[in-house]
């Protein structure tokens, strides 16, 4: 097992089209902090960390890559140490580069069998104020899935060199996974595909009211609603999802089984049934998690 230790999932870096459009989006309707604006990229934030969200000017929708924040410094250089000795190839960010995003050392892999880039780092800084909510009680970025074209040998390197605990398995589509020792039910998520491709992020809000005025919020908006509102009988948590500008699928939900460091139950294999993924009966629409590559896929 990997020998470092997960604080959360720090932020997800996502390609759109255009950057004027995003803004309202994320800011008005989603409920997101915009703290800083730049010719080719945006930060949002939904916690006191600098970003939780990058948007970058792209041609074609889709994400980026994704951040994971350690405990310390110390797992930050345990974990260096780990992926170079499994022979992958490392990046290292410039002082330039890690200033530029606000954060402390900080490195890049490719996953082996996939084109999805991990960053690591264990240092953030702090926006000047503390975060206010607006339209929604957002607690937290809590998730991403991605597809992946080699799921399982995807799913075998993050549990067995990486530090991921499965939490539970929707047949073998989905497997649900959290960074060890984050206690959320899933903090990544990799679905069979035949490409590797995005699928949605995940913003996890205090109130089952904002689902339902999200929803409305959305509708009055124009926004597609592709998904909900639902519960998932794998997370216990109540869902909706939605479509940004681009295309690209977001969700709130509220509400999500925890685990225990120690003594947590072990992971299910659940069967698939739309009852699983909705146990309120519903069905995601044709264009639910279909928008968004992964930066370099094609």
């Amino acid at each position: 097992m990997a020998p470092f230790r997960y604080r959360k999932p720090g932020y997800v870096a996502l390609n759109v089209t255009d950057l004027d459009r995003a803004i309202p989006f994320y800011r008005d309707l989603v409920g997101l902090t915009l703290e800083e604006q730049r010719p080719d990229a945006l930060f949002f934030r939904c916690s006191d960390d600098h970003h939780n969200l990058v948007l970058y000017r792209a041609p074609e929708p889709g994400i980026r890559r994704m951040g994971f924040e350690l405990e310390s410094a110390a797992d930050l250089e345990q974990a260096r140490r780990w992926i170079r000795g499994q022979g992958w190839a490392l990046e290292e960010l410039d002082a330039e580069e890690c200033r530029s995003l606000h954060q402390g050392e900080t490195f890049r892999f490719r996953i082996p069998d996939c084109t999805l880039t991990f960053e690591f780092y264990a240092r953030m800084a702090r926006a000047a104020s503390p975060f206010k909510p607006t339209v929604a009680r957002i607690q937290r970025l809590g998730h991403v899935v991605v597809g992946a074209a080699q799921a399982e040998q995807v799913v075998h390197t993050l549990t067995e060199r990486l530090n991921f605990r499965i939490s539970d398995r929707f047949g073998d589509q989905v497997t649900f996974m959290r960074c060890f020792p984050n206690p959320y039910h899933h903090s990544f998520g990799i679905a069979r595909a035949d490409s590797d491709r995005f699928h949605h992020v995940n913003f996890m809000v205090s109130d089952v009211d904002d689902v339902g005025r999200g929803m409305n919020r959305m509708k009055k908006h124009g926004v597609e609603i592709v998904y909900g509102p639902g519960r998932h009988d794998i997370s216990n948590s109540i869902f909706l999802y939605y479509l940004d500008p681009d295309g690209l699928t977001v969700e709130y939900s509220f509400g999500m089984e925890e685990f225990a460091e120690d003594g947590a139950r072990d992971a299910r294999l659940l069967p698939m049934k739309p009852e699983i993924l909705d146990s309120w009966g519903g069905l995601p629409a044709p264009r639910f998690a279909q928008t968004g590559n992964v930066d370099g896929a094609a």
